[in-house]
């Protein structure tokens, strides 16, 4: 037995009618248990990717399965295939220049060398197709009941192994296609009930900003309540703090200071302050602390808000108690400087 070489008795850019005795995809399927790619050449060659093939087969490495089990004559890479018949790399589907392709002997052989399971009923097929001929001398398919148009070939019916083989992936995979669809019906759910979980959750959220708003509102209106609380006893404060002075009984006359008086410092400033009864409160205290240092330097340009800011007073508290320190003469106010910013000075 030999194959007859038609590429010697055809011409180059003829093209060859010419009818696969077995569908080639239901035989490639039936082997790999794939669709996989294929070109088909004028000569009626078939040419798959190596990569695949191998792929599909469970096949590691590539070039090692080609060098290995496919073997060298039927293998090479598609643009030396192509420019025997003058054809061009086909476009689509990423066929490349430099890629392995095998033919069907090579495919044949990568089958049976792979170990899956599924190309065990195509590995007995082949093999009793070999036993058939060492046996009978030939193998033979039987015709087909349906027979093309006339001048179209002849249609054999395909083997019950190859059809037993294609039957069981087709099952499989519409097996898997309905797993597919199971698992794809769970995700959207899934997809559905974390929604509305998170629907739920930002309902509640909403709910507690609502909550913490009103809570808010309250404290701030408890905060406006204690500040009007702290102005009246400030109020209060500064009254008795009047009373106390008016009481008091006048200062005895003493002579007159010697010439040489010891320098003013923070500290007598304040001793001075404390002795005409001015103290009678811890936030004038904290304020006329605050103002002795610079008051005995000179002119103090003082802004209200910082020295509610240091002294951690409100600001009408502070108001209140430089408006009792200039009540009681301890500093006055000399005008604004340009900014508007009030200046006071030792009375």
């Amino acid at each position: 037995m030999y194959e007859r070489d038609e590429s010697k008795a055809i011409p180059r850019n003829a093209a060859v009618p010419r009818r696969d005795a077995i569908e080639i995809n239901d035989f490639v399927y039936a082997a790999t248990g794939a669709r996989l790619r294929r070109l088909t050449l004028p000569d009626g060659a078939h040419w798959f990717p190596a990569a695949d093939v191998c792929k599909r087969l469970g096949y590691a490495h590539v070039g090692s399965a080609l060098r290995n089990v496919a073997d060298q004559v039927n293998f090479a890479q598609l643009e030396s295939v192509l420019l025997k018949h003058t054809l061009g790399i086909p476009a689509g589907r990423e066929w490349r220049r430099d890629m392995n392709v095998v033919n069907l002997q090579g495919l044949i052989r990568l089958v049976n060398g792979c170990t899956k399971p599924e190309s065990q009923p195509f590995k007995t097929w082949v093999s009793e197709v070999i036993a058939t001929i060492q046996r009978d001398g030939s193998y033979s398919l039987d015709p087909a009941p349906v027979q093309p148009a006339p001048g179209e070939g002849t249609a054999y019916l395909m083997p019950d192994e190859v059809a037993e083989a294609i039957v069981r992936l087709e099952e499989r995979n519409i097996r898997a296609d309905e797993a597919m669809v199971v698992a794809r019906l769970e995700e959207i759910e899934q997809a559905r009930r974390a929604n509305e979980e998170r629907g739920r959750a930002n309902e509640h959220l909403g709910r507690v900003s609502d909550q913490l708003g009103h809570t808010n509102h309250h404290l701030g209106s408890l905060d406006s309540r204690a500040g009007g609380l702290h102005h009246v006893l400030g109020r209060i404060a500064d009254t008795l703090d009047l009373i106390a002075e008016r009481l008091q009984p006048p200062a005895p006359r003493t002579e007159a200071a010697p010439a040489s008086a010891p320098p003013l410092t923070p500290q007598r400033l304040l001793a001075t302050w404390r002795a005409r009864n001015l103290v009678v409160t811890d936030d004038v205290h904290a304020v006329a602390a605050y103002l002795a240092p610079a008051l005995v330097r000179g002119p103090v340009h003082c802004r209200l808000e910082e020295v509610a800011e240091r002294t951690g007073l409100t600001l009408d508290r502070v108001h209140d108690c430089v408006r009792m320190l200039i009540k009681r003469g301890c500093v006055r106010q000399a005008g604004n400087a340009g900014d508007g910013v009030p200046v006071y000075v030792l009375s």
